[in-house]
């Protein structure tokens, strides 16, 4: 602390251009939730950040344009994947919370993980959804019909930001339309909508 400021120093990694395998994606996220599950931190439960898209979708006001049959849908997804989720007994541990391959650096080092603002607590498949779904494959242990309800999970949540009034995501109009394609095929897919 300095002058009630925190002050945090962070190395410097020169990102590398080559592509991550879906392999070396998986070793990195299962290296991740082992050095996640050696720390001792407070942070929210993912069903938190579910309560906060549920409660925008909900809410005329903070989500005006969402159409009603829509709302419903995003609704009904949010709170009944979440109470399937968190039903499933998983062990619950610190995560990532949004380990996309926009948050995974390539270095010489191998990938590393960035943005770390958004971590939670809940289940290893809660994270690896937002992974591609090739790493599924390589990655040990997942439960893959818990993976499959909260990737349909995470599309549901994405898209509940977008409509949110405030929302100023680039080509949001684009990713409103998208991010409903995605909820619905994720549900068909696997059947659980």
């Amino acid at each position: 602390m300095r002058d009630a400021f925190a002050i945090s120093l962070w190395t410097y990694y020169e990102p590398v251009g080559s592509e991550i395998a879906p392999a070396d994606y998986a070793d990195a996220l299962q290296r991740h939730h082992a050095a996640l599950r050696r720390i001792e931190l407070g942070a929210p439960h993912f069903t938190d950040r579910v309560a906060g898209a549920l409660k925008a979708v909900d809410d005329r006001e903070q989500s005006p344009e969402l159409p009603d049959p829509d709302r419903e849908l995003l609704s009904s997804t949010l709170s009944g994947l979440t109470t399937a989720i968190s039903g499933d007994g998983p062990d619950d541990q610190l995560l990532h919370g949004e380990p996309h391959p926009g948050n995974l650096l390539n270095t010489r080092r191998g990938p590393l993980f960035v943005d770390l603002g958004t971590c939670c607590r809940g289940p290893v498949e809660f994270d690896l959804a937002h992974a591609p779904e090739e790493v599924a494959q390589h990655h040990a242990g997942a439960d893959l019909g818990l993976l499959h309800r909260c990737r349909a999970l995470n599309w549901a949540l994405f898209s509940a930001w977008r409509w949110r009034r405030d929302d100023q995501m680039p080509d949001r109009d684009h990713w409103r339309v998208e991010g409903l394609n995605r909820v619905r095929a994720a549900l068909d897919h696997r059947g659980l909508g």
